[in-house]
Order: structure tokens, then sequence, then C-alpha cells
């Protein structure tokens, strides 16, 4: 610790720090102070390079005290934060006093300056801060957080200008656009071989290339409303197609798992996947080529950021000096230092070797094994010794069902006994691991080549505190990073960071997401809301769950959401009750309309891609595949010879892709980018009007509705949305809460801009709607009504949505 004191005595508090600290002009001391008022955080809010990521507190502080020492040791500038912002600079402020000695400078703040009662504990930290080069965040915990017009949405996260103040800034900063995802695997997207085979090689399959993602496919895809892409599983990865002659050899068919291999199994974090070039020597700069094709039509690119797993031959040919585990001490299980976790003799398989579970008895076990015939259940880098899987398994060997091809990746938190040896509020000094490093030194590679975000893989099995300094760190390099994470709170894997303030939250349980949030994630998954919906149509849920258990606003505005990933099932699939890809359209209304947070739709979903039949490693399991050479027979229809202009859709088919991109472009409205959510369920439940179905005895079964409210703007929607298949909603009357503010004016205009494009208008009187609710005739199945709300004198604008556009 950098101070010699803290004192209390004569109503103040007294830091003293060495003259070590003094002697260094422009040096920032730090003091937090903690009053167990259940306010505060204890993590730093952050100014690049003086306060920040590597500051964990062992309370939580509700005032911060930050002194920067002048040069010659004259008054220095000084600022207090009190729970939520910071205090304008000052040289002293009232009542307080400093005091420069000869081997010490002192600080003297009154109590009552630092704290609301003098009957409540009190405790104090000092750190000197000029070694810090991280971001830090404090959370606020005021639901305040859009200004209409600013173009700026989402949770404040507070950013130190020049002259000492704060600019809030929010989770997204687009040129007021909402963050909408396409997602696409470069292997499947321009394949158009439809005549493969299954486990076909990429000879007989085919492989789509970047060079086909072409100018006119990026201009179908701005054309619907996208702002990013997301370039899926383009790392370099375990593969049995042989690169020999650029030095890329075919893999140990032991850690494959199909031909093409899993794109979660990277071997080379700083390289591409050679799949993807027209000419795999060159596939660096022909990546390099497509994320400027993205770029020049004002979108972003997205890759994939693996932190908690590699393959188990990982080695790098790009930086060989960054190989993970390369200086590792075998013999020890965890250490910080190591890059993996070592397997002992006395864990469960008693080895070494590694044995693999793709030999059984002396056959192939693995799908790919048995179609390759030449594996025998073992890693050759692996025979003296044995890592960790990637899914946190301890053992020798490791089952079919484990993440046996990859080994898990060492951040300093040992996760069989929860200890932290990195900087956090335990031991806030700690050195930070070695893999923190090398994966710092992976982001940075990437963010120079023109990638402009990550979609992180698994990134609540990471350390909080390991984000937090990482996307700070990424954003010293472009503050417009972009981070994403793949998380689920309900992973007994998680790792939670040590914030008590985010401890705290959820009745106690606390929520990874927090952790995540607070770390400087744009935006984190939205399973919860995801499987809500899927239950209605694979088990017993109802539209109203969706507003059981929502998340703390804080998640909830800041969270992303899709109905589709490489994931999860097909919408089109038998697991969504074999009822076709129209379910579909409510399914996603729904959830890219109840939030301000980003949306993801998947390649293939907007064309009804069933993923049916099998296609090789992947079985037949309503996913397509990310394992396999193959192609989306129903997306070529789409790409149709790479023209990417649908010519061999059937009528139904765009009438989806059309709708998703109504869809698309109308959540960039401002009742859905910036405005207010209002559920309407809730006060429906006892409404016998609000589609409730013979022998149902509460209502909000397969209605799901719902307003968004832009007050300043006047931008107001209102979301009804028949989840059922196949019956009719008839004259549903929807209840609405006392005080909305879309319904001042006498009499209200709704048109329908989804599902009717316009056809659809009525007009209602407000006392009516107070009364008796909004009157909607019909709901056909499977249909999502967005209204447009506008009082009955003036007429709702046609045509385009707002903050919808295509380029050129």
């Amino acid at each position: 610790m950098p101070l010699i004191e803290t004192s209390l005595a004569g109503g103040a508090l007294t830091i003293r720090f060495s003259a070590a600290q003094i002697n260094a002009p422009g040096r920032t001391l730090f003091a937090a102070v903690n009053d167990d008022n259940r306010e505060g955080s204890a993590v730093v809010p952050f100014a690049n390079g003086a306060e920040g990521s590597t500051v964990f507190l062992p309370f939580r502080a509700a005032k911060l005290l930050v002194y920067s020492i002048a040069p010659g040791g004259a008054c220095g500038q000084f600022r207090l934060w009190d729970r939520t912002m910071w205090s304008g600079t000052t040289c002293v402020p009232d009542g307080c006093r400093v005091v420069l000695l000869k081997d010490c400078v002192e600080l003297t703040i009154p109590l009552n300056c630092l704290r609301d009662s003098r009957n409540i504990t009190f405790t104090a930290y000092a750190k000197a801060m000029d070694e810090n080069d991280g971001w830090g965040r404090m959370l606020p915990f005021d639901e305040a957080g859009v200004e209409e017009g600013t173009g700026d949405c989402y949770i404040r996260r507070y950013q130190a200008i020049e002259n000492g103040a704060l600019d809030p800034a929010w989770r997204e900063r687009l040129g007021g656009e909402r963050v909408r995802i396409y997602q696409l695997l470069p292997r499947l997207f321009g394949n158009i071989n439809e005549t493969r085979r299954e486990n076909g090689s990429i000879a007989e399959n085919g492989c789509g290339k970047f060079a086909d993602i072409s100018e006119a496919a990026l201009l179908s895809i701005r054309g619907m409303g996208f702002t990013h892409i997301w370039l899926t599983g383009v790392l370099q990865q375990l593969t049995a197609t042989n690169y020999s002659n650029i030095g890329e050899p075919a893999d140990d068919p032991d850690l494959l798992k199909g031909l093409a291999g899993s794109p979660y199994a990277v071997k080379d974090c700083f390289d591409i996947c050679p799949d993807y070039a027209v000419d795999p020597a060159s596939r660096l700069a022909e990546f390099k080529a497509l994320l400027e094709r993205i770029h020049s039509f004002e979108m972003k690119a997205i890759v994939d950021f693996i932190p908690n797993h590699v393959a188990r031959s990982y080695g790098s040919d790009i930086a060989p000096d960054l190989s993970f585990g390369a200086g590792d001490n075998r013999a020890l299980f965890f250490s910080p230092l190591n890059n993996f976790f070592y397997l002992r003799a006395e864990d469960a398989g008693h080895g070494p070797p590694l044995l693999l579970p793709t030999v059984k008895n002396g056959e192939p076990a693995s799908a790919t094994c048995k179609l390759l015939g030449t594996c025998d259940g073992t890693h050759p880098g692996e025979l003296d010794h044995g890592r960790v899987s990637g899914n946190n398994v301890v053992s020798w060997t490791p089952s079919m069902g484990d993440w046996y091809e990859t080994a898990k990746l060492n951040y300093g938190f040992n996760f069989t006994t929860g200890e932290r040896a990195y900087p956090n509020g335990g031991d806030r000094d700690a050195p930070l691991p070695d893999t923190w490093h090398k994966m710092d030194r992976v982001l940075a590679y990437w963010q120079s080549a023109g990638v402009d975000g990550f979609r992180c893989d698994m990134a609540h099995m990471i350390p909080p505190e390991f984000w937090q300094w990482a996307i700070g760190q990424a954003r010293g390099r472009d503050p417009a990073v972009w981070f994403m994470a793949e998380a689920y709170n309900n992973d007994p894997a998680k790792v939670r960071g040590g914030d008590p303030v985010l401890l705290a939250l959820e009745n106690g349980e606390g929520n990874v997401m927090y952790d995540l949030l607070s770390a400087g994630f744009d935006s984190v998954y939205d399973d919860p809301s995801y499987k809500v919906l899927k239950s209605l149509y694979d088990g017993q849920g109802w539209a109203n769950d969706l507003d059981c258990g929502r998340p703390h606003l804080y998640i909830f505005q800041n969270a992303l959401r899709y109905a589709e990933n490489h994931d999860e099932v097909r919408l089109a699939s038998r697991e969504w009750g074999s009822l076709g890809p129209d379910v579909g359209r409510s399914v996603s209304a729904i959830l890219f309309g109840i939030g301000r947070g980003p949306v993801m739709l998947y390649h293939g979903q907007e064309v009804g891609e069933p993923a049916s039949g099998a296609s090789g490693f992947a079985g037949d399991n309503c996913r397509t595949t990310i394992f396999d050479y193959w192609c989306m027979p129903e997306f070529a229809k789409w790409v149709n010879g790479h023209r990417y202009d649908g010519g061999r859709l059937s009528p139904e088919q765009a009438s989806l892709r059309a709708f998703y991109s109504k869809l698309i472009h109308l959540i960039g409205q401002p009742a859905f980018r910036i405005g207010e959510l209002v559920p309407l369920n809730p006060v429906n439940i006892t409404n016998e009007q609000f589609g409730r179905l013979p022998g149902e005895t509460a209502s909000g079964h397969w209605l799901y509705a719902f307003l968004r409210i832009a007050p300043k703007s006047g931008n107001a929607y209102l979301v009804a949305a028949n989840l059922h298949p196949r019956e009719t909603l008839h004259d549903v009357r929807i209840r609405v809460q006392e005080g909305a503010s879309a319904f001042e004016a006498s009499d209200i205009t709704f048109t329908e801009r989804l599902a009717s494009d316009g056809a659809l208008s009525f007009v209602q009187s407000a006392a009516m709607i107070r009364s008796a609710g909004i009157s909607i005739p019909a709901i056909p199945p499977f249909t999502p009504y967005y209204f447009e709300i506008s009082p009955a004198n003036v007429p709702a604008p046609s045509g385009r949505a707002a903050g919808s556009h295509a380029p050129r």
C-alpha cells in the first residue's frame, strides 16, 4: 500500500501519502470511503490512465476522492465522487485541507463531507494510481439513462473529460442507429453446392468463401436494416482438410468433430481459416478485403473471441512467442503463471496419458473417427501429461459429451477452489496473469486488422476482472470497439466478480450479467426470454411468463435478443412443434421489440431454413451444422448463383424475408431505440377479452402486448402478437395502465406498420381506451401487429421507418 496511514480524529479523516508518492508531479492519489449505506461500488469509476480496472475495493465505496499532485508540490486537482457523479475540480474543497510536509502529503477531509450519518461504520482505502492503465467503472443505480434526440441511449458509462467533469456516455453510440446484427457463417453463406452428401469433404460439398460475401450480398444485408455483421467462426480451427502446401496439414483425427471441424476449437488465435480464401495462402489479405467491403456499406464487422479454451493442438504460426503453454510448469494443477490447468496423477482416470473418448475397446467411437478410421484415442501432445478440458472437466478420460478436443485456459482463477490470483478486491496489487497479456495481444491484433467488435464466447466462465481490464485495454486503442457476451447466468461454471453491489442484487442471489455489463460489455445474451417463448411450443409456457422474473433494467435494456443462432434449433424445425417458419414472426417481433438492446438474426432465418436431415457430425439435430461442409438449401434459393436477389424463393419465403426487413427497420424508430417499455399482460390477466380461449381461466397464454413510448419525440407503438399457431383471437380488448402518455389526445389513430404495412388503421377515443381498452377486431395466428400511435388530427407518417436507410 502506498499510503503511510489513515486516521480519524477531530471529526476528520486524515490520509498521509509517502514522499515517494509526492515527488511525482501529475501522479494521482486515490481514496475510497465506505459508509455502509449500501450504495456505491467496489469498482473504481474511470479516467483512462488515471483510475480504473486494476483497482477492486474490499468494500462498497460511497465516496471517492482523487487528488492529482501539481508540479513543485503546489496544490493539485481535487475531485469527489458522491455515489453516482463527480464534483467539479477544485484546488481544495471547502472544509478540506492539504498540507505538504517534508516526507508526505497530508489530506484532511471532514467526516460530514464523507458520510450522511455519524452512526455508520467507516472504512477508508487509498492508493496511488499512476501505474494503472485500464478503465474501471462505477455502476449507477438511477433508472434514468435515455436522452431522446441525441442518438445516445442505454445505461450510462461514466467517462472523465478534460475539465474533470463527467460526460455521460451510453452503451451504444452509432450515429443514432440501434445495433442490429446479421450473423453468418462464411462456410455456409456462399456455398451453393446443393448436391452435397452427408459427411462430404470440402471437394465434394463445397465451402463458402470470403469473396462470396460480395457487394451485392452486403447491399442486400444493409438494405434489410442491419448495422453489424457477425462473421462466425473465421479463426483458424481444427480441420480434416489438408493444406500442407501452405504449411497447414490436416489435424489429429481424435480431436476432430466433423470434417470441417468445430469453429470453437481454435488452433491459432492470430490466423484465419484457410477454407474461406480463394487462395488459402492469402487468407488474411482476403479477410481484410472483406472487412473493407463491409465498412464501405456503413456496417461494422464482429468476429468471435474465444477466451475460455483453445484446441489441444494449439500453436500459433503467426505469433509463436504468444503460443499458450510454452512456458508452463506442468507439475502444477494451478498457477497464475501457467496458461493451462494440468491434471494430477490422482485425478479421475488416473493418467497419463490423456485418453480421449474417440476410441472404445479398440474401435472408433466418435462419428468422425468412424468415418476416417485413423483414430487411436490419444493426442500426441498429451502422452506424458494432461490438461483440463474446455468445459472444466478434471479428468484423464473426458466423455463424448465434453469439450474434449479443447483445453481450458487459466486466467488466475482456480475454478475448483475459488482462489483468485489476479488483481481483485481481496488482493488489489496481485500481478496480471500471463494469459491476460496474451489475450490482450489477440484483441489488439484483430483490432489492427480492422475488426470493429467481438462476440465473446462463454464469457461468464472468465473472471469479470479480466474483462474489465481487457475491454479497457481494447477501448484505449479504439473507444468505439464493441463487445457482446455469450453468457448464461444459470451455468454452474459461471465466475462472479467481487463487487458487493453487484453480488447483492437480484434478492441477494446476484447475476453474472451485472458483472459482465459493469466490466464494460455493450450487451449480454438474453437466453431466458428466448426460452420462455420456446416453452410455449415444447412445454407448458405462457406469454405471461415473459414478465415473470424479468431482470433488473440494467440487464434488460442491454440484452442481445435473438430467435435463432448457431447454437439454437431452427424456428422452422420440429423442435418448434413442426409449425413452419411463420412461428418466427410473432416470436421475433416480441423479442426484437421489448428492449432497447441489440437484436440478431441468423442467416437462413429470413427464408425459413429448416435444418432438416443429417449433415454429418451434427446429425439431424434441427440446427444448421457448424461442424460439416454443407449448404443450406432454402438459403441457397436467395443466394441464387451468387446474385443474392432471391430469384428462386417461393412467394411464402419472399413474404417472410420482407417481413423481417420491415421488422428490422421498425425497431430503429425512437420508440424502440430509446423509448420506455410498458408491459400490458400484467394488467390484462383477468381481462377475458385479452385473447382468452375456451377452457382457460386467465388471459395471456397466447397473446403478448406492450407499449413502447418515446414521449419527447411523440413516437409510440402498441405491439400485440398472437403466438397461437391456429386460432385467430377475436374481439380483443387491451387494457392500458392509467397515465400512459401516448393517450393524452382526445382521439387516437392506430396505424399498423408491420403485418399490414399501413393497410390496417383505425381511430379510437382516449376516453374509450381508458375505460374499456384498445379494441382490435381480430389477430390472426402467428401475427404480430405493430400499431403506430398518433393523435387523430395528426396523421401518422407513411413510408420508410424512421432511422432506417439503405446506403447508396
